[in-house]
């Protein structure tokens, strides 16, 4: 599993949901459908899917990016000729810093040959065209942060920290009950000192966060 505490204080995005996304050149179809996928397991699902999908297709060109710093990267042409859509589609990934998400264009042929230059231009654009639509989430460094608050005071506790997270880009991951109520924060790093003011301020001195695990946060 990779560390979300290596590397750089930013990770690639990925994408919320699954789309699909046509395009026409010269009476050609090319069905870009981008799906998310956290390993390679889940990215070959949905490229079977597909295959199953538009079963009387002769072309399913692949691009894949998954891991959390974008570490496994793998192409396909689909039958088309070498370097015209596999590397083209994965290079729109690239650029636009995205990861644990496959593209798979299909390809129903219109009669006119496109030559190798228009199939790199359609398969790369039919994959840009379709991200054009996607919500993009963005992933950040966090640690979690869990606050113990007594039951009595745990409403206007939650209140106070829901309100500053929503104004820090920070999230609140979990509340849970117990002996006392536990509330746990998902929090930049370079917030944590406004996060232990903000408490302090709110129990006059009486509550602390306990920090945690480094995770990656997804907004």
């Amino acid at each position: 599993m990779d560390d979300p505490t290596a590397g750089a204080a930013h990770y690639p995005s990925t994408i919320a949901a699954a789309l699909e996304h046509e395009l026409v050149v010269k009476k050609s179809r090319f069905i870009a459908q981008v799906s998310p996928a956290r390993t390679t397991d889940e990215a070959e699902t949905v490229i079977a899917a597909v295959r199953k999908q538009y079963w009387d297709a002769r072309h399913h060109c692949v691009a894949l990016v998954i891991g959390t710093h974008a570490d496994q990267q793998r192409s396909s042409d689909g039958g088309e000729p070498s370097g015209t859509a596999g590397v083209p589609m994965l290079e729109v990934l690239r650029r636009r810093e995205l990861t644990d998400l496959v593209a798979v264009v299909t390809r129903y042929f219109g009669g006119v040959k496109l030559g190798a230059g228009g199939l790199v231009r359609a398969y790369s654009s039919a994959v840009s065209e379709a991200l054009d639509i996607a919500r993009v989430v963005r992933r950040t460094p966090a640690v979690r942060v869990d606050v113990e608050v007594p039951h009595q005071d745990a409403g206007r506790i939650q209140g106070v920290l829901r309100e500053w997270a929503q104004t820090h880009d920070a999230q609140i991951a979990d509340v849970t009950y117990a002996a006392s109520a536990t509330i746990s924060l998902l929090v930049p790093p370079a917030l944590l000192g406004e996060l232990d003011a903000t408490l302090a301020a709110a129990s006059s001195g009486t509550l602390t966060g306990v920090r945690g695990e480094t995770v990656v946060m997804e907004r």
